[in-house]
């Protein structure tokens, strides 16, 4: 009996502290209480453990819109991403609410489908109610009382809406996540935005320049320089690529366009 405790006692001390060694755990032997522990013993049994999650993802995308006296022009890329992945190349942005107004979002994909998708059934609501159209401005102020009451959870989208108001005139809309929108010239969104305003106010706007038209540009030169805007986007910012889907919105209708990027 003395034999079969000493072989115990023998097993207890040193098959099990090197069984601690192999398993990777410090062994205990000498340590009587919990301050004499290592340090790595104590964190790994007294930090909590922290979980993360969110609801929204960034996508990329740019989003461009540029009103002239009769026209208005919106485009936007069709690449999604996520993080360093290009998940889709051909995924658009824009969307024709009205035979005269559209809008275009970037941000989390799958918000600007719910939004794009609450729109339409509105207007279309709107239309059988008085039997005409919605306005672009009153588009405009429908998406932001619509963004509005989400501001508690707000859709993560970031957009544009262009078309042409009641006198035939070109109108910009710009907005934040929440609802707040002014009219404008022209704007834009997304991941490219720092990039592509600058060319807007220099060469839209004719900020900071004293060589400024008399002239204002027609329909078709507009549209040849959103396609240089975007085309130089591509070249830096990597979520901005692969086609741009461009709206001419003029007074007898409606045309699409698609330009194609750089896929890299």
């Amino acid at each position: 009996l003395q034999d079969l405790r000493m072989s115990a006692a023998m097993h207890m001390s040193g098959f099990g502290g090197d069984a601690r060694m192999q398993a990777g755990m410090p062994n205990m032997q000498g340590f009587h209480n919990a301050s004499q522990a290592p340090a790595d013993v104590q964190s790994r049994v007294e930090c909590p453990r922290e979980q993360r999650f969110s609801p929204y993802a960034n996508n990329g995308g740019t989003c461009l819109a540029v009103a002239g006296d009769d026209f208005c022009i919106v485009a936007a890329d069709s690449r999604l991403s996520s993080g360093y992945s290009i998940m889709s190349r051909t995924t658009s942005k824009i969307s024709a609410l009205t035979s005269k107004c559209c809008i275009a979002s970037s941000g989390c994909n799958s918000d600007q489908v719910t939004l794009h998708k609450l729109l339409k059934f509105r207007i279309k609501m709107y239309k059988h109610q008085h039997e005409k159209d919605m306005s672009a401005p009153a588009v405009g102020q429908m998406l932001a009382s619509t963004l509005y009451g989400r501001r508690f959870f707000p859709y993560y989208t970031f957009n544009v809406v262009g078309g042409l108001d009641e006198k035939g005139e070109g109108c910009v809309f710009s907005y934040d996540a929440i609802g707040c929108f002014e009219r404008l010239k022209y704007t834009a969104s997304g991941t490219g935005q720092a990039l592509i305003e600058p060319f807007l106010d220099n060469l839209v706007a004719y900020k900071n320049t004293d060589n400024k038209p008399t002239i204002s540009r027609s329909a078709e030169e507009t549209l040849e320089l959103v396609k240089d805007i975007f085309a130089s986007a591509g070249e830096r910012d990597i979520y901005t690529g692969d086609f741009v889907d461009i709206y001419v919105i003029k007074r007898d209708g409606t045309t699409y366009e698609q330009f194609p990027l750089k896929k890299d």
